[in-house]
């Protein structure tokens, strides 16, 4: 790749052919990186320029635009989200729901995702709620109600493939991240705790609560024990919790995100699935490893 080509405008959609035809007049030079889905535009200068062109020229068709520099493209580490992020649901409404009061916690986890209230209250909160809650439920909510978002197993099987690590970070359960790690293929993880009198959950979390400085934590921790910086690091999630390590990492991503976490994230990713972190980085169809 020429090195005065210093950003690449990233495209994923179901429509890319026809969004390369429609983008063909703003120059540059086109990549496909999987035929007729995402493909790169090389651009010289003033990337935010051409992304705000090319955001005009298509409308309302359904793409993911980001403007990503060539530079150190391919990170080293990716250090996830679980909750609405690697699996489709939040684990702790799933838990609610199992004794009938899944709207009133619903509402909590939704404001503490926007950043409307503090989490680690939410979180006291919310569990306290679960109080007596059979420990059997835990398995019944994972067995039946969690499911890996599409792309989960393709992303951490790809990455690692090439070199990179891969951690798993919640400020939900280890319950949960436990075997979501295991089967998503996450080398690590790290959550809160329930506690539990050994039949039923006491509506206690154990403390320290795990939350948005913990998983900045997690990654300046994860940088310094792999030798590698903030620049090789690929952050991804959905919540306000999750802002601290976006921002922080060289590649931070946004997935289908709430609003304040869209808007201070590099990347955003709101219409397709786990596979375009892997078109972010610039792998091409060929390197991504099946589900």
């Amino acid at each position: 790749m020429s090195e005065r080509f210093t950003h690449v405008l990233n495209i994923i959609s179901e429509d890319a052919r026809f969004l390369a035809e429609e983008l063909s007049p703003i120059g540059g030079r086109f990549e496909w990186l999987s035929d007729g889905y995402a493909f790169d535009i090389l651009i010289p200068d003033n990337p935010t320029a051409v992304l705000a062109a090319a955001r005009n020229a298509v409308g309302e068709i359904s793409a993911d635009f980001n403007i990503v520099p060539v530079a150190n493209r391919r990170k080293k580490l990716v250090i996830a989200d679980m909750d609405s992020t690697i699996i489709g649901c939040e684990c702790i409404d799933e838990l609610a729901d199992q004794v009938g009061i899944k709207p009133k916690v619903s509402a909590i986890t939704e404001r503490a995702m926007r950043g409307e209230i503090d989490f680690p209250s939410a979180l006291r909160e919310r569990v306290a709620l679960l109080k007596g809650l059979p420990l059997a439920a835990l398995a019944e909510v994972y067995s039946e109600r969690v499911r890996l978002n599409p792309g989960a197993r393709s992303l951490t099987a790809t990455m690692r493939a090439h070199g990179a690590h891969t951690l798993l970070v919640s400020g939900g359960f280890t319950y949960f991240t436990t075997r979501v790690a295991e089967a998503a293929g996450f080398e690590s993880h790290q959550a809160n705790r329930l506690a539990d009198d050994g039949l039923a959950l006491t509506g206690k979390v154990i403390e320290p609560i795990l939350g948005r400085e913990a998983k900045l934590e997690a990654l300046r921790s994860s940088v310094v024990r792999l030798g590698i910086t903030s620049e090789d690091v690929l952050a991804v999630g959905d919540g306000a919790n999750d802002l601290d390590m976006v921002r922080a990492a060289g590649l931070g991503v946004a997935y289908h995100a709430k609003p304040v976490v869209a808007a201070a994230a590099a990347a955003s990713i709101a219409h397709n699935d786990l596979t375009a972190l892997l078109y972010l980085q610039g792998y091409r169809e060929e390197e991504i490893v099946p589900a």
